[in-house]
């Protein structure tokens, strides 16, 4: 399917089902939410990275007008919908102040994946935020593992949480999270070991080295 979406370019990635909550304040998304509002219609986040847009969005929702100031900045809750490819951008539009885009969705196979590589993903989370320290942190995912639900709590940086976004099969967005924990982890240890090293510095420590002959 290929039709016309007003666009949101951001700062982040949005995935499908994910929900977030935005400050609207400059005048053309203050215009672009008050239509979709009104219209009951979604519209597109697009990516920016590097003071650049991204030829992948997430198409969104506005679940909640939570509230509407005096200055017509809203806040509004959303949620992810669907992932689209931007076919054309659309820069000029007749009395609107926003831009808009042309787009197609992706055959997007979201059944979940191999469960053993859910569960190891799922341990090794739970590793990565032991050796952090941020045990109460970890995220509730519920029963099953949905790549799209822990993909922010697993230390990806932008762009790699830009390159999940245009995985489409679930399997896929699994294992890529398996190597990025994998690579994670080591480092993760590493930091703490220095960590330690640095806190043993000026203290008093007990050293020996059993059975050296010299």
């Amino acid at each position: 399917m290929t039709n016309f979406v007003p666009i949101f370019p951001l700062e982040i990635v949005v995935y499908p089902g994910e929900p977030l909550n935005l400050h609207i304040f400059e005048p053309q998304y203050k215009q672009l939410i008050r239509e979709c509002i009104d219209s009951k219609k979604p519209f597109g986040i697009l990516a920016v990275l590097d003071k650049k847009i991204g030829e992948l969005g997430t198409l969104v929702e506005i679940t909640e007008l939570v509230k509407e100031y005096d200055n017509g900045e809203m806040d509004v809750r959303t949620r992810g919908i669907s992932v689209f490819k931007v076919l054309e951008v659309i820069k000029e539009i007749p009395d609107k102040l926003y831009h808009g885009a042309i787009v197609n969705y992706p055959d997007n196979i979201a059944e979940p994946g191999d469960s053993n590589i859910s569960n190891l993903i799922m341990s090794e989370v739970r590793r990565m935020y032991a050796l952090l320290n941020v045990e109460n942190k970890f995220p509730e995912i519920g029963e099953h593992l949905v790549s799209y639900r822990i993909a922010h709590y697993v230390g990806l940086s932008r762009q790699q949480e830009y390159e999940l976004l245009g995985i489409f099969t679930e399997i896929q967005r699994l294992e890529y999270l398996r190597r990025h924990l994998n690579a994670m982890i080591p480092l993760i240890k590493e930091l703490e070991e220095v960590k330690a090293r640095i806190q043993m510095n000026g203290h008093f420590r007990d050293l020996s080295i059993d059975g050296l002959e010299l």
